[in-house]
């Protein structure tokens, strides 16, 4: 490995430590706009998000949840990311990211405010952990669907 790697792999986990550590987008919107809860029983992450919407915009998105860095991480990630989005734009950034994480393209291009997601891209190489990086992701995605469809909180659960 180049020293170069290594310090770029040292940036990533400081990046992911703080947003694990940061109390930024932590906590609950009442009454919520946008709900949505996800499990993953594998390794036992749970995220739930709430977000208030205001001129078809994110006006504040908060979660709670505990889990894994790398699940808490990806939903600070989230919440900073999406907040001020539309609806539509928060849903097409969620696909990009997981795009990315899935391999179905590259972080060399992230769109904007995807940014320090490139911080998780090192745990495309471990499948197992990407449903950690994707949870929130995808949560998100069920409660814009909820929403759309009126049908209050959604709960997504990963397959085990």
């Amino acid at each position: 490995m180049a020293e170069g790697d290594e310090e770029l792999r040292d940036l990533y986990r400081d990046v992911l430590l703080d947003y694990f550590r940061s109390a930024s987008h932590r906590g609950r919107v009442d009454p919520a706009d946008v709900a949505g809860e996800g499990k993953n029983p594998l390794c036992g992450d749970e995220v739930r998000l709430t977000a208030r919407v205001s001129d078809g915009r994110f006006a504040a998105l908060r979660f709670e949840g505990h889990g894994c860095v790398i699940s808490q991480a990806s939903t600070a990630i989230l919440a900073e990311a999406v907040e001020g989005l539309t609806l539509d734009e928060a849903g097409r950034t969620a696909e990009a990211f997981k795009d990315r994480m899935l391999g179905r393209k590259t972080f060399d291009d992230c769109p904007p405010g995807l940014e320090d997601a490139r911080s998780l891209e090192g745990v495309a190489r471990f499948p197992v952990r990407i449903k950690c990086a994707v949870l929130p992701w995808n949560t998100l995605l069920v409660g814009l669907k909820a929403r759309r469809e009126g049908t209050g909180a959604a709960v997504f659960e990963e397959a085990a």
